[in-house]
């Protein structure tokens, strides 16, 4: 598949890595549909940054964990452009939940926005893709899914059930829906960051340096463009980190 007038949408794209992907789709020239749940402004500025490089591109707004809104974003995706090739789930929150900490609140957050988010969307556009024979899904994961970091069980739990997910997908979708996954390791540190702990990052990493988004973005268009016979592939972009 080639990534060229193809319909991509990815959830979560107003800033940071979802953004990263966003412009790295549209560079290569797809149409691409930016998503956010709260934040228009910053949603309408991505837009913007979007329609300069090609012009061709269109906002949609929904809470990801529920289907309702999930069946609005595919009406108003196929009503603007006619088709969804891909769908890049990005979606997620990230914080410290010390275990004896952790609130009911925190479990249910991390579920809806990062898991349950990645099954609806994968039922409602995966169904529309499957129907017409043609579509690519790229999960949004992380090294954590296999590591677990104790302070951060909620959100980790809630990122090894998007691998499940994407190898119950891979085999569900296909032949026609090509399904794969992304475990990034530590890419765009928070702006207030501890500088101790980067060192730490980059002493542990082989590669010696904390990744980017754009090394994100590039392993989307590899999976879009790079080969139409993987499937059901949970891809390290760590550094290799996790081997440490």
């Amino acid at each position: 598949m080639l990534v060229k007038d193809k319909v991509a949408l990815i959830t979560g794209s107003s800033d940071r890595v979802g953004k990263a992907i966003a412009l790295a789709l549209a560079h290569h020239g797809a149409r691409v549909v930016v998503h956010y749940y709260t934040n228009r402004d910053k949603a309408a500025r991505t837009a913007q940054e979007i329609k300069d490089l090609c012009g061709k591109t269109a906002i949609v707004q929904g809470n990801l964990s529920q289907k309702n809104d999930w069946r609005k974003i595919k009406n108003k995706i196929l009503d603007t452009f006619g088709r969804i090739d891909v769908l890049v789930n990005n979606a997620a929150i990230f914080y410290k939940t010390p275990f004896f900490d952790a609130k009911l609140e925190d479990w249910d957050s991390f579920m809806n926005i990062n898991l349950k988010s990645v099954f609806l969307g994968s039922q409602i556009i995966g169904k529309w893709m499957h129907d017409n024979g043609s579509g690519k899904i790229i999960n949004i994961s992380d090294v954590s899914s296999e590591t677990i970091w104790p302070n951060y069980i909620p959100y980790c739990v809630s990122k090894a059930g998007i691998i499940a997910i994407t190898k119950g997908l891979a085999k569900a979708l296909a032949p026609n829906v090509l399904v794969n996954c992304i475990a990034p390791g530590t890419v765009l540190l928070a702006d207030d960051h501890d500088k101790n702990l980067e060192e730490t990052l980059i002493k542990r990493t082989p590669l010696k340096r904390i990744g980017s988004a754009q090394d994100i973005a590039n392993t989307v268009l590899f999976l879009i463009e790079g080969s139409d016979f993987i499937n059901g592939a949970v891809i390290k972009v760590d550094g290799g980190r996790s081997l440490t």
